[in-house]
């Protein structure tokens, strides 16, 4: 456990680890020894890369985009570019630090399909809400004058978590609430939830190594994507009344996929 944190909460450690029985070290040692007839990191980056996309309505299929990148097979640009977007972001992250500058690096590049080059990795400055399939607003972000600051918090936070010796189980859980946290802030204008979902995978593969690529948390969320969206929704709807004691079927979410 670490300290002092600004704005991630421990409060939901003891309960989220009392809810893990199995070993997840375990589980991801046997899931990476699988043998693949592709190159591993590219694999499951293209997996990744799918899942994230069509979580938030792209009209891309894993067996097509696998036969894209793997078979060379060609398809209308259109249909592949955000995905590959989001690729290349996935490939920056390897063996880059996981703090502001280089998340918003990875931003400019998953966005560049997706936002103007004047937005592409800059943190909003204006209001922010987010739409339902109703077209109702289902959410209220951060104000505008305050997204710097919980940014900021933001980030103090995962270089204190960078630097820890934690436990596979807590890492599996800051993953998780970093997600959650920055999904809430909501600090660009378009590509949140990629970035999230993004910045989650890189935290596991920053402290449980490459092999954490294979946790296929994207298509998880996807799989179980009304169970996601309600989990983020139990949290709050204004970013000032947010109650992350409510999150703990959020964080187990990423941990669970691998049972």
């Amino acid at each position: 456990m670490v300290e002092d944190l600004e704005i991630i909460s421990n409060d939901l450690l003891s309960s989220y680890e009392e809810k893990i029985d199995f070993n997840p070290t375990e589980r991801l040692s046997i899931k990476s020894q699988e043998k693949l007839p592709f190159d591993y990191f590219k694999f499951y980056t293209s997996v990744s890369s799918v899942y994230s996309s069509k979580i938030e309505g792209e009209n891309i299929e894993a067996d097509s985009y696998l036969k894209h990148k793997f078979l060379k097979v060609k398809y209308e640009s259109d249909y592949t570019k955000k995905a590959d977007d989001l690729f290349e972001a996935y490939v920056f992250t390897q063996n880059k630090k996981l703090n502001k500058k280089n998340v918003q690096k990875a931003h400019s590049i998953l966005s560049q399909n997706l936002l103007a080059a004047s937005q592409r990795g800059k943190i909003r400055t204006n209001p922010m809400f987010v739409l339902n399939a109703e077209e109702r607003i289902e959410y209220i972000a951060c104000e505008p004058f305050k997204v710097k600051e919980e940014w900021n918090k933001l980030f103090k936070d995962v270089k204190k978590l960078r630097k820890a010796k934690l436990t596979t189980n807590e890492v599996f859980y800051y993953a998780a609430y970093i997600h959650l946290v920055f999904l809430k802030i909501h600090p660009f204008q378009d590509g949140n939830g990629r970035t999230s979902r993004l910045i989650e995978k890189w935290f596991l593969v920053d402290k449980l190594g490459q092999e954490a690529i294979s946790i296929e948390l994207e298509k998880n969320y996807y799989t179980n994507k009304p169970k996601y969206y309600d989990n983020i929704r139990n949290i709050g709807l204004e970013y000032e009344q947010l109650d992350y004691s409510k999150g703990i079927d959020f964080l187990l979410m990423t941990v669970n996929s691998l049972r």
